[in-house]
């Protein structure tokens, strides 16, 4: 058995992951003001009339696809690296925002510019694979 004590700077981990929740319901409300804006009705997806609602609508699938990962490697690889998670939390979530905004514009490729959210993806799952790693004493 391997006892795990949490840091106290894993607070700053919580605080990210808190963080999450008010970018996602962002995006759900920008969704649902697009709606309104394009008269997409519930329960249809995607427009077959506006691409920029099918932008909106893409943003925040795209997001929620992606969000259980994160949560995964933010909540485990913080255990033992919790500034550094901490940090790549922020930079996914101000790339996720950035994403949003270039998609928003009605021209796909401009979502490209948020790309740098899997940096801060990239930290996070390093750090969980770390977590592992010095768990089964490998290291």
């Amino acid at each position: 058995m391997v006892a795990i004590e949490v840091p106290a700077e894993y607070g700053y981990v919580v605080l990210s992951v808190f963080a999450s929740f008010f970018v996602v319901a962002w995006m759900g409300f920008n969704v649902g003001k697009a709606r309104k804006q394009y008269n997409v009705k519930y329960p249809t997806m995607y427009s077959d009339k506006s691409i920029i609602f099918n932008c909106y609508q893409r943003v925040h699938q795209n997001t929620l696809e992606g969000l259980p990962h994160y949560l995964v490697f933010a909540l485990i690889g913080g255990l033992q690296h919790p500034v550094l998670v901490a940090g790549s939390s922020v930079v996914f979530l101000l790339g996720r925002i950035v994403y949003a905004l270039g998609y928003y514009t009605g021209d796909p490729e401009k979502r490209l510019r948020g790309s740098f959210a899997y940096i801060g993806l990239l930290g996070m799952l390093g750090s969980t694979v770390s977590f592992a790693i010095h768990l089964l004493g490998w290291l």
